[in-house]
């Protein structure tokens, strides 16, 4: 059976900050998380293939019309996922910075809690990860989110203030694709820890001269 067609949950309004999600009633909110927890556990036991649209929706106590309203796919629902985690790791940063007040040193620093945060839970690092690899044009604007996430908790460790300029948004772009390859490369069985870090330690020296 085709899945209803999708329609989106109410959009945020115009001029809000694009890394936050959309303006919900707090009954949609609640459901949207219980969604979400449904997703997470199903991910976290099996990855990818283990997340079921009708398994999430039963277990989050939605109807599967409910759920693609808010999900129009198990892609739009991964990418939020990791929205999600972002969104965590930013405020956790907020309250735990790293200690040293060298730019490199403190987006190096970044980088690797980042990194341990997903690995810690490999199949739910797999899960999201795919879901980016296999995110089409129907869902940039939730991947054009996780990046301006990741954006913003480089630019926070480099200590910039003001604007960055684009030699510096450039810099923080091949920061991000490096951390990115290396999560891959590392959940694929390519890359050992200790490569990956060494990768993100070499790349954020880049700070030095943007």
């Amino acid at each position: 059976m085709n899945p209803p067609t999708p329609t989106p949950p109410p959009t945020r309004p115009t001029g809000a900050d694009p890394a936050e999600p959309p303006a919900l009633t707090e009954r949609q909110e609640e459901r949207r998380r219980r969604i979400l927890r449904a997703a997470t556990q199903s991910a976290r036991r099996g990855g990818f293939d283990a997340v079921q649209m009708r398994e999430v929706a039963e277990t989050a106590q939605v109807a599967l019309g409910t759920l693609y309203r808010y999900f129009p796919s198990k892609v739009h629902l991964l990418v939020a996922m990791m929205q999600d985690q972002l969104r965590h790791l930013h405020a956790t940063l907020h309250q735990q910075p790293p200690a040293t007040d060298e730019p490199a040193a403190r987006v190096a620093e970044t980088l690797k809690r980042a990194f341990r945060s997903l690995r810690r839970e490999p199949h739910l690092a797999d899960a999201m990860v795919r879901a980016l690899t296999f995110a089409d044009r129907s869902v940039s604007a939730e991947v054009d989110t996780v990046l301006r996430l990741t954006t913003a908790i480089i630019l926070d460790a480099t200590g910039l203030e003001g604007e960055p300029t684009p030699q510096q948004l450039s810099t923080v772009r091949v920061i991000e694709h490096t951390w990115l390859l290396g999560l891959i490369n590392w959940l694929a069985g390519r890359a050992s820890l200790e490569q990956v870090e060494a990768d993100l330690a070499t790349v954020s020296r880049l700070v030095r001269d943007a």
